[in-house]
């Protein structure tokens, strides 16, 4: 019997719009991903990841699950973004269910992020918990570029649906805080897909509230 082995990333952690997304990666032997020199998303251009992750799909078993912002804004209210996620990597390890899985750890303690995985679990894979796993294990770096290519096309998607840019969607990206600035002084509120629950929405809201022009309004 074949050892699969499963890999769990996410892409979209940090953004203030748009999905979080989590990918899982299966495969029997990751010679096949060695042998296409799969790296850490983050590493790659664009181009690459789109082709790689074609590829990825012909080769392995590949599961997702998509978070969107909505939901987030409503998870949020309960369960910790490390949690939401602890739950979401299990999700996936029981649909795939792998004998050995290597997952990035969200959590600045591994060991604890590791622990919290295996109570959830209904079986016994072996499961590795690692800071940089993307840049370590192939089948993890598969799952990276697998999130991150599903990711974009979802922040096109959304591109495409309000008719503007809003950039890569993250809170350093200049464009992206210009696009949600820009829409919250004109209609007075965040647009679509934003991340109401994130601390740089709050930022944005207060920045708007209180504008010297708006004090008059009091």
């Amino acid at each position: 019997m074949q050892n699969m082995i499963c890999g769990i990333d996410e892409a979209g952690r940090g953004p203030v719009l748009g999905p979080l997304v989590i990918a899982g990666v299966m495969i029997s032997d990751e010679q096949a991903l060695l042998e296409m020199n799969v790296r850490d998303s983050k590493l790659l251009k664009s181009e690459k990841r789109i082709e790689l992750a074609g590829r990825i799909r012909k080769v392995c078993d590949v599961e997702l699950i998509m978070v969107t912002a909505m939901e987030l804004d409503i998870l949020r209210q309960v369960f910790s973004l490390n949690e939401l996620e602890a739950r979401a990597f299990v999700k996936l390890i029981h649909i795939l269910r792998p004998d050995s899985v290597y997952v990035d750890c969200v959590d600045t303690d591994e060991d604890s992020f590791h622990e919290k995985l295996v109570a959830k679990l209904d079986y016994s894979p072996k499961v590795v918990s690692k800071h940089k796993a993307d840049d370590i294990y192939p089948v993890v770096s598969a799952a990276s570029i697998i999130a991150k290519t599903v990711r974009d096309a979802e922040v096109e998607r959304i591109s495409r649906d309000i008719g503007a840019d809003p950039g890569s969607g993250y809170p350093s990206d200049p464009k992206t805080i210009e696009f949600v600035s820009g829409w919250l002084e004109e209609n007075g509120r965040f647009p679509p897909h934003t991340r109401h629950s994130w601390k740089t929405t709050s930022r944005l809201w207060e920045d708007y509230r209180f504008k010297p022009t708006r004090l008059d309004e009091f």
